[in-house]
């Protein structure tokens, strides 16, 4: 099927509707319809006919594909939206089920680690960019998204428009931080690579700010420059963001509202990586008497 006989197949286009309506993002309106599309291709009809034993027999056909927890779950909820939403046919996802995801600690970096990676960013653009990761607590996605009017230097804050779950809110802007900003503001200016009230990490065309693709790759980079063995992403500096704020003893509701979690236990996940606050903890057993050794 082309590209063009897809895009003006009228289940295609009504799904495609009812989630417009709903104003879906483009990446969730994406995964939705490349769930239906691997649906039609397993069943070679139409998902409009399927039945709900077809939706079993699709879930385990995936499964023994090794599907991962996550794909699966996506996958789901993507056909769920197109027979509960478009097809009106809620009763035909009545045998298929998402999966519990095992949760996983965060890898966290050392300040150690973090002030080496920082360092191997290799210019002033990408520098700032990860500083503001780990210093600020952002996603890769905020990060890129920033404007240089986003930057308030007398309240010291950062503004976050429209970050994860489309909410705006503020985020901290530390006076080390600043400078790594003022840094970078001065090289992209001295360049002509910045336009004023544009993006603060434009990309090649200035109109566009940075892909979080290119930002990631320069993050990989430098972790492999500073020669630190973890694996290192944009999102471990949020992690350790967090983290190193619970061990220097901040309020983790102070640390909710930084990263913008919606849930606190999303937030309390950290006090399990939090090490030295682990190491502060004396065990019952240091109470007892020390054991008789004859």
């Amino acid at each position: 099927m082309t590209q063009d006989t897809q895009s003006t197949n009228p289940l295609r286009q009504r799904m495609t509707d009812d989630m417009e309506m709903r104003k879906l993002s483009p990446k969730t309106q994406s995964t939705y319809i490349r769930a239906v599309k691997n649906l039609s291709q397993y069943l070679k009809h139409s998902p409009q006919s399927a039945t709900a034993e077809e939706l079993r027999r699709y879930q385990l056909y995936m499964v023994k594909s090794g599907v991962s927890r996550i794909t699966l779950n996506a996958t789901i909820t993507g056909l769920r939206f197109l027979f509960q939403v478009t097809l009106d046919r809620a009763d035909v996802m009545s045998k298929m089920s998402t999966v519990p995801v095992p949760r996983k600690l965060p890898v966290v970096l050392s300040g150690e680690e973090a002030k080496r990676l920082i360092d191997a960013s290799g210019n002033p653009k990408y520098r700032a960019a990860l500083s503001i990761a780990y210093g600020a607590g952002l996603r890769v996605s905020e990060v890129v998204a920033l404007k240089v009017t986003d930057i308030d230097s007398t309240r010291m804050t950062l503004r976050v428009e429209q970050g994860k779950g489309r909410k705006d809110r503020y985020a901290m802007l530390s006076p080390v931080l600043l400078e790594y900003l003022r840094d970078w503001w001065k090289f992209a200016h001295a360049k002509h690579m910045m336009l004023n009230g544009g993006w603060l990490f434009p990309g090649q065309d200035p109109v566009n700010h940075m892909s979080a693709r290119q930002l990631s790759r320069a993050c990989q980079a430098a972790a492999f420059d500073a020669e630190i063995d973890k694996h290192v992403s944009m999102h471990i500096l949020r992690h350790s963001f967090a983290t190193h704020l619970l061990e220097q003893k901040v309020d983790i509701r102070i640390i909710q509202v930084l990263l913008g979690h919606k849930k606190l236990e999303t937030t309390a996940l950290y006090a399990q990586v939090a090490t030295d606050l682990l190491r502060e903890v004396i065990s019952p057993l240091d109470k007892l008497e020390t054991p008789d050794k004859d």
